[in-house]
């Protein structure tokens, strides 16, 4: 039977992983188990040094390598004890080349193997998974790494958690590293942003394994009814305008309840081909503003369809929105709610009335109209002319009825139905045939003028009669309404392909041509752009007499970002309408943000004149030094004594000051060429202190190169080095979130740190690099002058 294995997973070194187990172990063996330590690494923590106690530990194994003695875990002597639980730390540690094996977590497998339980500690950053992540984090490749599949067999997983605060204090008074490397892990790894962001990828990695057990024990059982483990709300979206505030209800609950988020569209499977609704994309954004999520599911039923996704995600709750359907709709094909409710089962299901209208801060989404086939003057006159000139009909034709029939009487009945129908439409030609059946019993039945049908024959004709012109009014209503829309297409499709036409020919066009042309084809009162100026509406571009000043008082907006919104005033737009505003929309946008780049690209006019002005004026400034510094330069020579030496020293700082003037206004003119290549950190930082008494120099030997002109570069290290004045100096440096930091540490408080924020020299070299640099005050003590550039590729 193989071992058990126990994970002490930590979000970064020193939150206790090592502590909490060997205190596990204490407490084990105190209950009898026989609990040996095979290898644990203490750094000298004195708690973690405590914790051991009376635990007895296995000898390790030495293994030379490369002349240098290093120690091992020696798995045959764990082999051989065969404890009931061994203690190994470090699981992600890689072995000493020419061993058993290349990992130790392969170690503890070959002891699980043989029926051993084995407890170990391991830190986040060292799962394969998410070592890039932690790298972005942190700036720091992990060499080690483990599987994720490894730690995710284990038996059981503990974290060791400790807030990023109290990590930091236990760094800063030297419990997890020596004193003289606390400042330095305070400011690159162990920062508190870095310590955050690695405590909260252990939480949300521990939490996905904890649903991916969960998940396959409810598929092992066949477990189909939601666990409650976690309120998960399903937002049900049709696209209709109360979607958002369902959106709205739905997050505040989720917020409240520390629940997940769902929204939910479900596509018809009929095989029709369905537009999305135009507010669908506007709320599927609202979902990711809300940090919520959207799913888009097909069915041939609604609501089954929404109820076996809530299934699958264990939901809790499921909102819906009021129906939008007619009381003769749901009569005839059920209603979508009940039937939720119906197969919903456990989970919740709550109906949300429409808002409030005065709690609408914008209007409505235009509402889904079926376009009018025919003017209404030409509906009331088939209205009109359609039952009464089928009647006219009827008795013109009666004394024909000897030899015409009822059958004939009707076949001309129905080519006036027909022609009802395609002067008028559906419904006037459904009256017409009302008024057919009527009169051809009246005219054409026995008994003769009367309502009663005397022989069964006559009234099936008539039932016939009734179903035949239904049909026939319905085709050509739909072929008139086919025909409509083809043409509405071929506008359409004419618009486009003009909008198109004109963005490629002559690029986007100016902001009132586009609304003076958008309030026409649509036929509106009043058109304008918004742009919200504090707490006023301005208007940047309107056409018409009915201009909405506020997104209040439109009857249609639409939001163009950047704080400017698109307001009409007229007609209710159909949903013809919605679909050809998009192009217009986009054209706005373009148009916008053209206006928009124009403006920077005069701002920046400005500012190149501005900056070449500025470059001019220093050096003018560096030449008509030159001069006066050359004079006192002589008349120091001549001074004896240590004033002369004194004033010498000034004046040489002097000139350095003025040739860096005029090379920072050579770099900024582009006169100056500025050779970036890879470059050694390390060679730049002892050539600029050479001569610096006090500097200490703490450059790892695997810090990466830098991308940086060495000359340069060596001018503002020298730069930063002389103004350092007295007092020891520390050079020290780092990789962060992919760039390499390098922090020269002077002594002198917060005043040293604001007049070392204004080194424009300094600055302007490395900003020369692509590089920044930071002036703030060291954890401990003095000024730090931060110089980041960008990593070399390796």
């Amino acid at each position: 039977m193989a071992g058990k294995l126990r994970v002490f997973l930590g979000a970064a070194p020193g939150v206790g992983k090592t502590y909490a187990m060997l205190r596990e172990g204490r407490r084990l063996r105190g209950e009898g188990l026989d609990v040996v330590v095979g290898l644990v690494e203490t750094y000298g923590r004195r708690g973690t040094q405590e914790q051991l106690g009376d635990l007895p530990v296995l000898p390790r194994r030495l293994v030379r390598y490369r002349g240098t003695d290093l120690t091992e875990l020696d798995v045959d002597a764990l082999l051989a004890r065969r404890p009931s639980l061994a203690l190994v730390d470090e699981l992600a540690h890689t072995d000493v080349p020419g061993g058993r094996n290349a990992k130790r977590w392969q170690d503890v497998r070959e002891l699980l193997d043989a029926g051993i339980d084995v407890a170990t500690t391991l830190n986040i950053q060292h799962l394969e998974s998410l070592n890039d992540v932690v790298e972005q984090i942190t700036g720091v490749a992990q060499r080690e790494t483990i599987p994720d599949e490894v730690v995710r067999a284990a038996d059981r997983i503990e974290l060791v958690d400790l807030s990023p605060e109290a990590l930091r204090t236990r760094m800063a008074q030297g419990e997890v590293y020596p004193p003289d490397r606390v400042d330095v892990a305070l400011d690159h790894y162990f920062r508190a942003g870095n310590l955050g962001a690695l405590r909260e990828l252990a939480l949300l990695w521990l939490a996905d394994r904890v649903e991916e057990e969960l998940a396959d024990y409810r598929a092992r059982h066949g477990i189909r009814a939601p666990w409650e483990t976690k309120e998960r709300i399903v937002v049900a979206l049709n696209g209709a305008a109360q979607g958002e505030h369902l959106i709205r209800r739905g997050a505040r609950t989720a917020t409240r309840v520390h629940g997940d988020l769902i929204g939910v569209h479900v596509r018809l499977d009929d095989g029709t081909a369905e537009r999305e609704p135009p507010a669908l994309a506007a709320q599927r954004d609202l979902l990711r503003e809300l940090h919520g999520s959207f799913v888009e599911v097909s069915g041939g039923d609604v609501a089954r369809a929404l109820v076996d996704f809530a299934r699958t995600e264990s939901a809790t709750q499921i909102l819906l929105g009021p129906t939008s359907r007619s009381r003769l709709r749901e009569l005839a094909t059920g209603s979508v709610i009940n039937r939720v409710i119906r197969l919903a089962g456990p989970i919740d299901v709550r109906v949300l009335p429409p808002p409030e209208p005065g709690l609408l801060t914008v209007p409505p989404a235009p509402r889904r109209r079926r376009p009018a086939l025919v003017p209404v003057r030409r509906r009331r006159l088939a209205w009109l002319l359609g039952p009464a000139g089928v009647v006219t009909l009827a008795w013109a034709l009666s004394p024909l009825r000897g030899s015409l029939g009822l059958s004939g009487a009707l076949l001309c009945l129905l080519l006036a139905v027909a022609g009802t129908a395609r002067l008028g439409g559906l419904l006037p030609a459904a009256g017409a045939t009302a008024a057919g059946a009527l009169a051809a019993d009246y005219f054409f039945t026995t008994p003769w003028h009367s309502l009663t049908v005397g022989r069964g024959a006559d009234l099936a004709a008539l039932v016939l009669f009734l179903a035949v012109a239904g049909v026939i009014a319905h085709l050509i209503d739909g072929l008139t309404r086919r025909s409509q829309q083809a043409g509405r297409a071929r506008a359409e499709a004419a618009v486009l392909t003009r909008l198109a036409g004109e963005t490629v020919e002559s690029g986007p066009r100016v902001l009132p041509d586009l609304v003076a042309e958008l309030r026409q084809v649509f036929g509106l009162d009043g058109a304008a752009v918004l742009v919200r100026t504090g707490a006023l509406w301005l208007p940047a571009a309107s056409a018409g007499a009915a201009v909405p000043l506020r997104p209040e008082e439109a009857s249609f907006s639409v939001d163009l970002g950047d704080g400017a919104v698109l307001v009409l005033r007229g007609t209710p737009l159909t949903e013809e309408d919605t679909r050809l505003l998009g192009p217009y929309v986009t054209q706005l946008k373009l148009a916008r943000e053209r206006e928009r780049l124009a403006a920077q690209a005069s701002a920046a006019e400005v500012l190149a004149h501005t900056d070449a002005l500025h470059t001019a004026l220093l050096e003018a400034l560096g030449r008509d030094l030159r001069a006066p510094l050359a004079a006192v330069r002589q008349e120091a020579e001549r001074m004896p004594g240590p004033d002369g030496r004194r004033v010498g020293a000034q004046v040489e700082r002097m000139e350095r000051l003025v040739a860096n003037l005029l090379d920072l206004s050579r770099l900024r003119a582009g006169v100056m060429p500025v050779v970036l290549r890879p470059t050694v950190v390390a060679e730049v930082v002892r050539a600029a202190a050479e001569g610096v008494p006090g500097v200490r120099i703490d450059l790892g030997a695997g810090l990466p190169r830098v991308i940086a002109d060495p000359g340069l570069l060596e001018r503002a290290f020298t730069d930063v080095l002389a103004a350092a004045g007295a007092g020891p100096v520390v050079v020290d440096a780092g990789v962060v979130a992919g760039r390499v930091d390098v922090r020269v540490t002077v002594p002198g408080g917060e005043a040293a740190v604001q007049e070392g924020a204004g080194q424009p020299v300094v600055r302007g070299f490395v900003e020369a690099m692509n590089g920044e640099l930071a002036v703030e005050e060291a954890p401990g003590g003095g000024t730090a002058y931060v110089i980041s550039l960008a990593r070399a590729v390796a």
